[in-house]
């Protein structure tokens, strides 16, 4: 593990921390999207700084961002690009979207129709899309940051099952406590006097692109005991009725978590305990890490929903009844 790539990374987190009040689980969680290359969903009520954390986040590394406000009147090609005729040569030239940019954020996903969601699957699972006959690469690091409000349900649509399994981590966002609201409170007006001083991140500090290959590579190379990877997939195994014996999981649980989960826990897993500084997985990594990466890869049965069961509430029944090693 180089040190200075871990100095540079306790740089950032310290920052973000600075300017995110309150929400330390939302940073690490963000920052554990970056380290696992993958992309995040990030959800709470409004107000809880969800954009401004995902917007902070993207300025920490080297690389383009674009943020898109999702609406119900957006089109696929708004996302993707589209094919202009040029009447000067008479040939079609394909205009490239903002889907092309390194770090998107995609405001408020659940507002566009099924249709403008469909159009980020190609491009989240194979970082690539096709339009009509032509497939187009997409930048080499690639991220798709996208929030939403869980309270508004008039003019929203629902993400589809496809959609959800392709983000890393759902990462929910609660209310700050007392002593960070006062801290919130005097830092707007603060800003509001034009007191707020500076608080852009310095240059030097942040992530250029080798560098976060170099730590993504580290990350991979993070050891984990055969004990520790078992216990992973009988994770993963204990959300799939065939995969318990318990008859309460098999009354709440309609389907459980796919493969994907258990590549998204091992990532997960190890680019946190990197992120604590650490060359080795132990179990309280994977646990810290398994609400995050399976609460929208379960689809709880009707039975879970009319008794009021969480997603998250059978997420800690399983993390209690799975044998720790």
């Amino acid at each position: 593990m180089q040190e200075s790539l871990h100095q540079k990374f306790d740089v950032i987190r310290h920052w973000l921390n600075e300017q995110i009040v309150g929400q330390q689980e939302l940073v690490t969680r963000l920052l554990i999207g970056l380290l696992a290359d993958g992309h995040l969903l990030v959800e709470g009520a409004p107000g809880l700084a969800k954009t401004r954390a995902v917007r902070l986040m993207a300025d920490c590394v080297e690389g383009d961002f674009h943020r898109i406000q999702f609406t119900p009147d957006l089109l696929p090609a708004d996302l993707t690009g589209t094919e202009i005729f040029r009447q000067q040569t008479g040939t079609f030239e394909f205009q490239r979207g903002p889907l092309f940019h390194s770090i998107v954020l995609a405001d408020e996903i659940n507002r566009a129709p099924a249709k403008v969601q469909s159009a980020l699957l190609e491009a989240m699972a194979e970082r690539q899309i096709t339009v009509g006959r032509e497939s187009y690469e997409l930048p080499e690091l690639f991220m798709v940051m996208a929030t939403q409000n869980p309270i508004e349900q008039e003019g929203t649509y629902p993400l589809p099952e496809a959609q959800l399994d392709r983000f890393l981590l759902h990462i929910f966002v609660d209310y700050p406590e007392v002593s960070s609201e006062l801290a919130i409170l005097n830092i707007a007006r603060n800003e509001a006097l034009g007191q707020g001083g500076k608080t852009g991140l310095d240059v030097q500090s942040k992530l250029n692109q080798e560098e976060l290959w170099s730590i993504r590579k580290e990350v991979l190379q993070i050891y984990m005991t055969p004990e520790v990877e078992r216990y992973i997939v009988e994770l993963v195994l204990a959300t799939r009725t065939s995969g318990t014996n318990d008859s309460t999981f098999s009354r709440w649980l309609e389907y459980g978590a796919s493969p994907r989960a258990t590549i998204a826990l091992d990532r997960c897993a190890r680019a946190y305990a990197w992120a604590c500084g650490r060359d080795y997985v132990s179990p309280e990594d994977v646990q810290e890490m398994a609400p995050d990466v399976l609460r929208h890869r379960i689809i709880r049965s009707y039975e879970a929903e009319a008794e009021g069961v969480s997603a998250n509430q059978i997420i800690q029944s399983l993390l209690s009844t799975v044998a720790v090693p």
